[in-house]
């Protein structure tokens, strides 16, 4: 997996993960996405901040800082697609 793909689906994710503690499928997703981005893009230090309507990625890849900008509304669309599924909340 190309790392782009890979961090855009981590960020993806890892925003639901913590919208929703208690989906154990999301964290254990995560948890692979970051997994897979240590390993096989060697990167550390991952982590996101939210600036207005972007998520800023960042982290270490290769000793060399990174920092992508995402829309808020794309990296939001997979939380908002599972909060609207019925079956997925059971509240």
């Amino acid at each position: 997996m190309k790392r782009e793909d890979a961090l855009f689906n981590w960020l993806q994710i890892q925003v639901v993960a913590e919208a929703r503690p208690e989906d154990h499928s999301a964290l254990d997703t995560a948890a692979f996405f970051l997994q897979l981005l240590q390993e096989d893009h060697q990167m550390s230090d991952i982590g996101y901040r939210q600036e207005g309507s972007w998520y800023v990625l960042f982290g270490n890849a290769e000793s060399q800082a990174l920092e992508v900008r995402y829309p808020a509304e794309s990296v939001e669309a997979l939380l908002a697609a599972i909060e609207g599924e019925p079956k997925y909340n059971c509240n």
